[in-house]
């Protein structure tokens, strides 16, 4: 191999050592060596390195400085102290020197840096005496935990052992500082990487669970008890047993996994997306089961690793920081006596002599505390939770007696802290003991880019949703907060999504886990039949709010009908919204909120004697004409009076209804002299669901292919299409309007910027060609390797709308994907009438109100509806991201 001139020998040695070293290593893990294993030899393999550096450079620099060996210490810290080198980890190393030397060591320092980048190491180096070291160290929280995985590669050791001497008295003298700063630290590092273990795209080092976690372990251990290795702390009483195994399983793991992500990357990568989780689990030869893929049994597996850290590495911490501080010391002061067994104080609830002795062997007293604490929105007290802990990891069965089932529906009515709480059960593997049901959806990975969580994971952050929504100022917290029965509720939303991972359909699955649950905690009949309801029917709110035209009475009334009661429909409502709350950030945004309210309002009104009937009825309509032809310039000496009179006659209900007067007065002033050639089109951007609503209207003759050539010019502008809707009016004219998300822009877009857009709206159809738009470069490779996975569904309705067919259109997103649907549409024949656009990161779930051109009908025979499924299902396939 050829290397640059001026390279001494020993460094070129050291490179090619390093390279071969490398190669074997990668081939020891190919063929199964255990993680730890891998990264110990990686890491000799660079001792050996710099060893051989540090005998060089010293036999060079022998004649003019003989004792320069008795000045200093050579230290790994970091990963490369603690010996988990990963292939291509930086390299951390501190030379310790003696007060005083530093003009005597600084060249060596030179020399072996420059040997270090020079055989292609990544190097992170510090030059310091153990004063300088101590101090850095307590006042940098990154110094310290570096420092803290010090060892002795070469040199003066009693140099070095007088440092880690001092540096451990130090540590634990202002422990209790240090854990504050090291746990804000980590805190912060988890708020950019991941701050759930249940990360879909987890950073296998940084995100929550992950090695950083088990690393935190030793960095407090360091602090709080000196020693590092889990195993000291074992000896020390400070670490379970259990726990250490555990943590050895979850770390062996994580090493390996690290490893194949690096060698596979040829440089350092901790991320594990989704190519790599195909990637993976097919090289280690998962093989999936009958609803499970291979890629969600090797995530599960991750998961339930990262979970255990997660669990045993906050209760570790929260151990140390439990001291007597002077806040501690006055709590047993001003607390009192609950039900003789508990205290409550300022902050905490726990348990006394006499009560600790009860809730260590019994979950009904277990549930009683919780129970209390959830009634007193109080912390259970660490001493009391630990005691709780240590004896529930000994419970291999447990019996729900009548009393355990009496206090956890108990439990489950209070929303306080009742996420939290379910959050503990479920860490300590007893929550699938009272729901057996929940075994199965542990760290259950749903392998799409929708849901951002397991589906255990969701359900729990579900309830979290839902109970803040108590605070809430508008109409979902007046429905929270106006249920009486809020345990069915909560019970809902922790079993909504555990029929997934099964064949059958888990909605369908789900309502035989609500039914089994509901006689597991003996249920009344009434209150297990809203739990299966709910449970069974929790999609049905959130896809007739934005797969159907809400604006028509009759898809309202057929949902009323299914819902029947007020009390119900509440807890749909605030369910639906949890569930979207729980998906992912934003997922429930103002625009689905609105939608999801409409419905709400307006289904009320059917299932509730208290409120007037609904708006959209035949004499509703009627009052609605009439409060927009009074705010019309229609009168008698208004020569286009015949004109807005036949507009307003004409105007469908949807749009009656879901625009103010004057909107809808200001629109048809804008058509009014439209020219048989001429398109107009404007925005205007609405705050209140944070979309911009494009209006745009022409005459029907220069219209063919409206809606694919305006969905092409949206998409080739940087737009996201919500929704759409098309209205026929008198006298030919066409009114669409769209309601989309300017990707360019994260507030509301500048006057130019709608202009701009509007121009381009109105040039697509003055000026139409046969040439499909330029799109964006929008996604990435990891889009095609996931849709891969993504059956196409197409599906029609013909029974929901009196006028139109509805098509049901489910696909993987990709660039151009709705102008190829709406292309596909058009040279069927068929018109658009209404669309919903639901795009949910990396899938579709599209529905269009179509009639047929030549009849303006519906989509009749079934040969008929064969022809357009295919040609859709067709147009749709095809389509490939290019990378």
């Amino acid at each position: 191999m050829n290397h640059p001139p001026g390279i001494r020998p020993v460094v070129i040695e050291a490179k090619d050592r390093l390279r071969i070293g490398r190669e074997k290593l990668r081939a020891q893990h190919l063929s199964g060596s255990p993680g730890i294993q891998v990264c110990t030899r990686l890491t000799e393999l660079v001792d050996t390195v710099l060893v051989e550096f540090y005998n060089s450079i010293l036999a060079d620099m022998a004649d003019s400085d003989p004792t320069l060996a008795g000045e200093f210490v050579l230290a790994p810290n970091g990963g490369y102290g603690r010996r988990d080198l990963a292939p291509y980890s930086d390299v951390d190393l501190m030379l310790l020197y003696r007060p005083g030397s530093r003009d005597r060591v600084a060249p060596f320092a030179r020399l072996l840096t420059q040997y270090i980048y020079d055989a292609g190491l990544d190097l992170g180096f510090s030059l310091r005496t153990p004063s300088e070291a101590c101090s850095l160290a307590t006042a940098d929280a990154e110094t310290f935990t570096a420092l803290a995985e010090s060892r002795v590669l070469i040199g003066n050791k009693s140099l070095f052992k007088h440092f880690m001497e001092r540096f451990q008295r130090l540590a634990k003298r202002k422990s209790q500082r240090l854990i504050s700063v090291i746990e804000e630290a980590r805190l912060e590092e988890r708020s950019k990487y991941g701050e759930t273990v249940y990360l879909l795209k987890p950073n296998v080092k940084r995100s929550r669970g992950g090695l950083r976690d088990i690393q935190l372990l030793r960095w407090i251990g360091f602090a709080r008890y000196g020693e590092v290795e889990p195993e000291n702390l074992r000896r020390q009483g400070a670490l379970a047993a259990e726990d250490r195994m555990r943590l050895r399983a979850a770390r062996d793991f994580l090493l390996r996994l690290r490893n194949e992500l690096h060698f596979h990357a040829g440089k350092s990568r901790d991320v594990l997306d989704k190519d790599e989780q195909l990637r993976i689990a097919q090289r280690y030869g998962y093989q999936g089961g009958e609803a499970v893929l291979p890629v969600e049994e090797f995530m599960r597996e991750y998961f339930e690793h990262t979970s255990a850290v997660r669990s045993i590495v906050a209760h570790f911490v929260a151990t140390a920081k439990n001291r007597w501080t002077f806040s501690r010391l006055l709590e047993p002061l001003f607390s009192h006596q609950v039900e003789r067994d508990f205290y409550v104080g300022f902050r905490y609830i726990g348990a006394n002599r006499r009560g600790l002795a009860k809730v260590c062997g019994d979950l009904a007293q277990t549930l009683r505390l919780m129970d209390l604490a959830n009634w007193y929105d109080k912390r259970i007290d660490h001493h009391t939770w630990t005691a709780i802990r240590d004896s529930m990891s000994t419970w291999d069965e447990v019996e729900l007696t009548s009393e355990a089932k009496v206090r956890f529906l108990s439990l489950v009515s209070q929303p306080a802290r009742l996420g939290n709480l379910l959050r503990q059960l479920h860490d300590l593997r007893v929550l699938e003991k009272i729901i057996p049901a929940v075994r199965h959806a542990r760290c259950l990975l749903q392998f799409n880019e929708y849901h951002k969580y397991t589906v255990d994971e969701h359900s729990l952050r579900a309830i979290e949703r839902c109970t803040e929504f108590a605070s809430d100022p508008g109409a979902l917290g007046d429905a929270y907060r106006s249920i009486r029965e809020k345990r069915i509720l909560h019970l809902a939303l922790l079993l909504h999504d555990l029929g997934k991972g099964f064949v059958e359909d888990h909605s369908e699955v789900g309502r035989r886990i609500a039914t089994e649950t509901a006689v597991r905690l003996g249920l009344a009949e009434r209150d297990a039949g809203t739990l299966q309801f709910l449970v069974h029917k929790h999609l049905l709110m959130a896809d007739t709010a934005m797969q159907r035209d809400i604006n028509d009475d009759r898809v309202v009334l057929q949902f009323a009908l299914e819902v029947r009661s007020p009390d119900i429909l509440k807890m749909l409502f605030v369910l639906s919204c949890a569930d979207l709350a729980a998906v992912g950030p934003g997922v429930l945004n103002n625009w689905k909120l609105e939608l999801l309210t409409d419905l709400y309002r307006r289904t009320m009104r059917h299932v509730s004697a208290e409120d007037p009937p609904s708006r959209s009825t035949a004499e509703g309509i009627e009052v609605r004409r009439q409060q927009v032809s009074d705010a019309a310039p229609n009168s008698a000496t208004n020569p286009a009076a015949a004109w807005w009179s036949r507009q307003i006659e004409t105007l469908p209900p949807r749009y009656l209804f879901s625009a103010p007067r004057k909107k809808i007065v200001a629109t048809l002033s804008r058509l009014q002299n439209l020219e048989q050639d001429q398109v107009v089109a404007w925005g205007e951007y609405l705050p209140d669901r944070k979309v911009v609503e494009y209006t745009i209207g022409a005459q029907r003759e220069i219209c063919r292919g409206i809606f694919h050539r305006l969905t092409g010019a949206f998409s080739s502008t940087g737009h996201e299409i919500l929704w759409a809707d098309i209205c026929s009016l008198a006298d030919g004219v066409l009114l669409d309007r769209f309601h989309v998300h300017d990707l360019d822009f994260t507030d509301e877009p500048p006057e130019e910027r709608l202009s701009e857009v509007a121009r381009r709206l109105e040039q697509s159809l003055r000026q139409p060609t046969d040439q499909p738009p330029s799109f964006r470069r929008l996604w990435t490779k990891e889009s095609t390797i996931v849709g891969a996975h993504l059956q196409t569904k197409v599906g029609i309705d013909n029974e929901t709308s009196e006028e139109c067919s509805i098509i049901h259109i489910f696909a993987h997103d990709r660039r151009g994907l709705l102008y190829t649907i709406t292309k596909a549409i058009y040279d069927l024949g068929l018109s658009v009438e209404v669309a919903k656009i639901g795009t949910y990161v990396d899938q579709v779930i599209d529905v269009f109100y179509v009639t047929e051109q030549a009849t303006g009908g519906k989509i009749e025979s079934e040969e008929r509806i064969r022809e357009v499924k295919l040609q859709i299902s067709q147009a749709i396939e095809p389509v490939t991201v290019i990378s």
